[in-house]
């Protein structure tokens, strides 16, 4: 008996492999007849040159042609005040304010008062000192009319003697002529003439050097009162300011303090808008702003409306990129707008009539523009060009192509930068 375990070798069986080409040569004979309905027998060869391909249902194309160029820049403002002043307080003290954020307001009216004890005392101070020296003056003046009039009185009584003094030696010398005196008198007589003469001389130059010396005494005194007015009108003035008035017709815009604050000199109390003259603020591009000039046309829209509009200012500063620039109503300013308000900016930079271009897309920004895709029979060529002015919605073809090409103008970055494309329908 037979008591070993029997193997399995008689029930395994080894089988051939399946070949597996069958599928490739399906796959194969699929697209050879692809390109055969497709193309038809003599463009295989053409079909085949292609570095890859790409269906016309993922791409853009757009036909070169000579139609008139608009440059623009459009974009969204907002309404801005022309003027849109902020108000300082003009000294420290206690801020009582007489309006509200977004009241109406008129050109002079008074929107809050600073309570200044310190600067209402100085002017009470100054306007004492103003009447103080108010009497100096007075003063002075009385006793230079006191003191001319005795220079005055001296120097007649000195004219007198000297008159006297003549008188005596005409007298003294018709005596001695005479023989009727000795000559002695006629000497003596000549001698009280010279002392009168002598005497008469000093009384005036005493006289006029006293009043030169009185009238500089009393119009030191005049400059001093007037400087001293002057400090008190300035002062009246710093007072006056301290009801803070409103520069503009207008509305309060925003307070920047609460009512009955106490604040120091120069700080912010509340800024007035000018409803009357307002303008529209956009941001444009740093690349457009090099542009920008004041005067240039723009359209301002909004509200289902279109108004002319025209740059008045742009900013020579850039933020972020970007320059604020600003346009004013070319004709009546609208009604019914409002501050910070939205609307729609276009400004005309250029216009030309005849230029050689093609709609604007995504080839312009790849490659720097330096080329494009040429839809030629069939086929996708990659052109070098060269690009121009550009808009919105067209760009201007200095070189590369001619009117009629027919470019793909996006899409193209499914071409991963080949020089010939299929464009499979």
């Amino acid at each position: 008996m037979n008591t070993g375990f029997r193997d399995t070798s008689e029930q395994d069986k080894l089988l051939a492999p399946k070949s597996r080409r069958w599928p490739l040569l399906a796959v194969g004979g699929v697209a050879v007849v692809a390109l055969l309905a497709l193309f038809g027998g003599g463009r295989i060869k053409q079909a085949l040159s292609a570095e890859t391909a790409v269906s016309a249902a993922r791409l853009s194309l757009a036909t070169v042609d000579i139609a008139p160029l608009t440059r623009d820049v459009a974009g969204e403002g907002r309404i801005v005040a022309a003027q849109s002043p902020t108000l300082f307080a003009p000294g420290g003290g206690t801020v009582t304010l007489t309006v509200q954020a977004g009241d109406p307001v008129k050109r002079g009216q008074v929107l809050a008062r600073v309570d200044s004890p310190e600067l209402t005392n100085r002017l009470a101070q100054e306007r004492s000192n103003v009447d103080a020296l108010k009497a100096d003056l007075a003063r002075a003046e009385v006793e230079a009319r006191q003191q001319t009039a005795a220079l005055q009185s001296a120097y007649e009584n000195a004219r007198i003697d000297q008159q006297t003094a003549a008188n005596d030696l005409t007298r003294q010398t018709q005596a001695f002529e005479a023989g009727a005196t000795a000559r002695m008198q006629v000497e003596r007589a000549q001698d009280a003439l010279a002392k009168a003469k002598l005497a008469l001389d000093q009384a005036r130059d005493l006289r006029g050097m006293k009043n030169d010396s009185l009238a500089l005494d009393v119009q030191a005194k005049k400059s001093a009162l007037a400087r001293q007015q002057l400090m008190v009108a300035d002062l009246e003035r710093q007072v006056s300011e301290l009801a803070v008035r409103s520069p503009v017709d207008g509305q309060v815009g925003q307070l920047f303090i609460a009512d009955r604050t106490n604040v120091a000199r120069d700080a912010k109390l509340l800024s007035v808008i000018d409803l009357s003259a307002l303008e529209v603020q956009m941001q444009v591009a740093e690349s457009f702003a090099r542009e920008l000039q004041p005067g240039m046309p723009g359209e301002i829209g909004g509200n289902g409306q279109r108004w002319d509009g025209r740059v008045s200012s742009v900013s020579p500063e850039v933020v972020n990129g970007e320059v604020a620039a600003r346009l004013r109503f070319a004709g009546k300013q609208p009604e019914q707008l409002r501050q910070n308000q939205r609307l729609s900016v276009r400004v005309l930079l250029d216009r030309r009539d005849k230029v050689l271009g093609v709609a604007r897309g995504s080839f312009v920004d790849e490659g720097g523009g330096s080329y494009a895709y040429v839809v030629r029979g069939g086929f996708a060529e990659k052109v070098a060009i060269k690009l121009g002015a550009r808009s919105l919605d067209r760009v201007e073809i200095l070189s590369g192509l001619t009117a009629g090409d027919r470019v793909v103008i996006s899409g193209s970055d499914n071409f991963k930068g080949a020089e010939r494309v299929l464009i499979a329908d």
